[in-house]
């Protein structure tokens, strides 16, 4: 059974509890496991860093709460970059990606998305971003220390 998430706006107060949120899943994201290599993407995690992305009006962000829990966070950036999708380990497979998901997406599209939307994301997230309609745009990229593939949502698929 999944659990009763919570969604709310990201509020800057959040940005350190979404900062610990993130680093404990980096694991995902760094081409090698240690990070090494890897410290641009630290950099944009940290609370500071968080904390810009909640008060920029080119981002939406927001939270998904299990009672008081912090469970994940989802982030869009200029109405169409999936930036930041993730759900604390023990909560994955429970749903909340995809509400968050649901939740973001709704207010984008309801903000004028014709577009679709577009990800970098993780190998191991690709079956994620397939079963919510991505498609693979390429290989494999590993950039900066960070290991992604580029997916897009067509806007066909988006409206659906």
């Amino acid at each position: 059974m999944s659990p009763h998430i919570t969604i709310r706006d990201a509020l800057p107060v959040d940005a350190e509890n979404i900062s610990t949120l993130i680093q404990g899943e980096a694991r995902y994201c760094t081409a090698n496991p240690s990070g090494e290599g890897a410290e641009h993407f630290f950099s944009t995690i940290t609370p500071e860093a968080i904390a810009g992305y909640i008060t920029n009006p080119n981002f939406i962000y927001l939270l998904g709460f299990v009672g008081e829990e912090l469970a994940g966070a989802v982030a869009i950036r200029d109405g169409k970059h999936l930036y930041h999708l993730f759900v604390a380990s023990k909560f994955h497979r429970c749903g909340i990606g995809s509400a968050l998901w649901a939740h973001a997406k709704a207010r984008v599209l309801k903000s004028g998305n014709t577009e679709g939307f577009t990800v970098n994301s993780t190998p191991f997230a690709v079956p994620v971003y397939e079963r919510f309609g991505f498609q693979i745009q390429g290989t494999l990229v590993e950039e900066k220390g960070v290991a992604f593939v580029p997916m897009k949502l067509p806007s066909s698929y988006a409206h659906g």
